[in-house]
């Protein structure tokens, strides 16, 4: 490159620069400018704005009036003038009572503010508030020109006695949006009517949705913390269904979207819901539930939310809402025929039928003469005891039979020692100990059987305890309260998972010890050995940290069951089944031909090809 090349290139490079230096200064002049311009049409817009709120205050009508932000028109508030005022307008709260229920309204936003049951009472308080003050959000939103959130406005209170409220939102021209709420007397259901009038001229035809937001914080009502979260969740009823899919069960946290019609939904603590049902259903909706720690400092236990979308029929219609506030009480959530009872927890079909049909009536005929639900649960389980007595006396039979024949097991297992590890002698072994049952009348699975067909009640009781509300609160012996855990001693720090020591609990493992000690035989079987210290040692413990926090009804009833099964099998061996006797059927048996059973048959069959491969194995 040439001297002048070179010279050309340094003038160019310098032309540029100086040309961008001077651009980039007078971009900042003009850019500050600009912004004391802004700032001077900020200070005008506030004063604006001052003179217009007053001037709205005095009763001026300010429809259609907009000020420039930086050249861009911005609505004083709200285009309407009637929203505007209502949106200043002073709250006001309407309370509606029967003899259930006693809700608090306001009228910003037409919405629940408060809810409390009159027959009920919170764990430690004097009162039961299922909704607090400050917990609820019910809003609507609707597109009218402009996106409208009923939470933001104070309706204007038309109508209003202890059982009825009417409140508008007006907007200007006589156009109004109408929330009207009844509460029957000796009813849980708030009926909610929210009509559109005169409103065609305001939200746009192709408007065909508004939407539907609750959000509810539910506080803390039970004795354990633990117990309450477990049968508390979230509940969802989609249409032409008759059972409500869940959101939070077991107490976890959770969320799920539905885009299918849905007829209602619930925010359902242990004992007490909050339901909300749509006439026309919900054309889709999102669900979510957060449970809250224990040591909380406000005392909730869960916040739930539902955001919900629902059709609309035109600008002018009207829509049908029930709200329900109330127990989760099997007969009073079944009398609304809307499928509400099946939030309770009791089981799925064969279980829920045991429950349904034979556990809850029976609870309600005793409860109706007894008011100690203690006693009515020692009746109740009497009675369960008898009705399955056939079965339970066709086990202890068997059981007490086994112990009879104990030594001629012994004998047995000690003529073939080998039995764990040689084939050919656990056959043979086998074999033997089939023609002993065989010679008592033993059947080896009638001790099972029995035991099993008694299972489901076992386990229906286990689902009907904790979520049965006339436990709640109820006192028997030392437990205040038989639908929660009963407490002797407070450790005041955590222990493998537990804070306290439940006596009913407790008692419940030591009697299912020594019933364990009753029914099992001693055996010098090693195969039988693992079995026995399950039953004797694994199992008592394994409940006793399993009821340790859960309803101490239920630790009851399975102490009375124990205790109860365990006189049973007292008198069977003592006065029903003799072991002298026994041992003399067995002798008059051992001399009779031996009739050989197609099993006996097959299993002689496999022990003798079991022989003919071992002698194989050795050539």
């Amino acid at each position: 490159m040439d001297k002048n090349s070179i010279i050309g290139l340094v003038l160019i490079g310098a032309l540029l620069f100086g040309f961008s230096w001077y651009q980039s200064n007078n971009f900042k002049k003009q850019q500050a400018a600009v912004q004391a311009y802004n700032d001077s049409l900020a200070r005008e817009q506030v004063i604006n704005m001052a003179m217009d709120s007053l001037k709205l205050m005095q009763g001026e009508d300010l429809s259609g009036t907009d000020v420039k932000v930086q050249g861009a028109p911005v609505a004083l508030a709200y285009k309407d003038a009637g929203l505007c005022r209502a949106s200043e307008a002073v709250e006001q709260q309407i309370v509606l009572n029967n003899s259930k229920v006693e809700i608090v309204m306001t009228n910003r936003g037409a919405q629940p503010l408060s809810v409390r049951l009159k027959d009920f009472k919170a764990y430690g308080a004097d009162s039961l508030m299922l909704v607090k003050e400050g917990a609820s959000d019910f809003n609507l939103n609707i597109y009218a020109g402009e996106s409208i959130n009923t939470r933001d406005f104070c309706f204007d209170v038309v109508q209003a006695n202890d059982s009825s409220v009417v409140m508008r939102l007006n907007f200007d021209g006589g156009a109004y949006i109408e929330q009207a709420y009844t509460l029957p007397e000796d009813s849980y259901m708030l009926h909610n009517e929210l009509s559109f009038n005169g409103m065609s001229s305001i939200i746009p035809r192709n408007v065909s949705m508004f939407d539907v937001d609750w959000k509810l914080t539910i506080p803390r009502l039970e004795k354990g913390y633990k117990n309450e979260k477990q049968y508390s969740k979230m509940s969802v009823l989609c249409a032409d269904e008759n059972m409500p899919e869940l959101v939070g069960k077991n107490g976890k946290n959770d969320s799920k979207r539905y885009d299918t019609k849905l007829e209602w939904f619930g925010f359902n603590q242990q004992f007490f819901s909050a339901f909300l049902t749509a006439g026309k259903g919900f054309s889709s909706g999102d669900f979510s539930i957060k449970f809250a720690d224990e040591k909380n400092d406000e005392g909730n236990l869960m916040t739930c939310t539902a955001a919900l979308r629902s059709e609309m029929d035109g600008a002018d219609g009207s829509y049908g809402f029930d709200f329900y506030f109330g127990p989760n009480n099997y007969r009073i959530l079944r009398s609304y025929d809307r499928h509400y009872d099946k939030v309770i927890t009791i089981g799925g079909r064969v279980i829920g039928l045991i429950t349904r049909y034979v556990i809850i009536p029976c609870f309600e005929f005793l409860g109706k003469f007894i008011h100690n639900y203690g006693i009515i649960i020692l009746l109740m389980t009497l009675l369960i005891k008898i009705v399955i007595s056939p079965l339970t006396i066709k086990s202890y039979m068997s059981s007490a039979k086994m112990n009879a024949i104990k030594p001629e097991v012994d004998k047995i297992n000690e003529k073939y020692p080998k039995a764990a590890s040689d084939q050919a002698q656990a056959l043979k072994k086998q074999q033997a100990t089939m023609a002993l049952y065989k010679q008592a009348g033993i059947n080896p699975a009638g001790g099972c059987l029995p035991m099993l067909l008694q299972f489901p009640v076992l386990w229906a009781m286990f689902r009907f305890f904790p979520a049965s509300i006339e436990l709640r609160q109820q006192r028997f012996l030392w437990a205040d309260d038989l639908s929660a855990y009963d407490s002797i001693l407070d450790f005041g720090f955590s222990i493998l998972g537990m804070d306290h020591l439940s006596l009913f609990a407790l008692l419940m493992a030591v009697s299912m010890f020594f019933y364990s000690m009753m029914t099992m035989p001693k055996t010098t079987d090693p195969q039988m050995a693992p079995m026995r210290f399950m039953s004797l040692y694994i199992m008592p413990v394994m409940m006793f940290f399993i009821c340790n926090s859960l309803s101490a009804g239920l630790s009851y009833y399975y102490l009375l069951s124990n205790l109860i099964t365990m006189l049973q099998t007292f008198v069977i061996r003592k006065w029903i089944v003799k072991p002298e006797k026994l041992m003399k059927q067995i002798e008059e048996n051992r001399r009779k031909p031996v009739v050989k059973s197609k099993w006996q048959q097959r299993l002689e069959a496999a022990q003798k090809m079991a022989e003919a491969q071992q002698r194989a194995a050795r050539r």
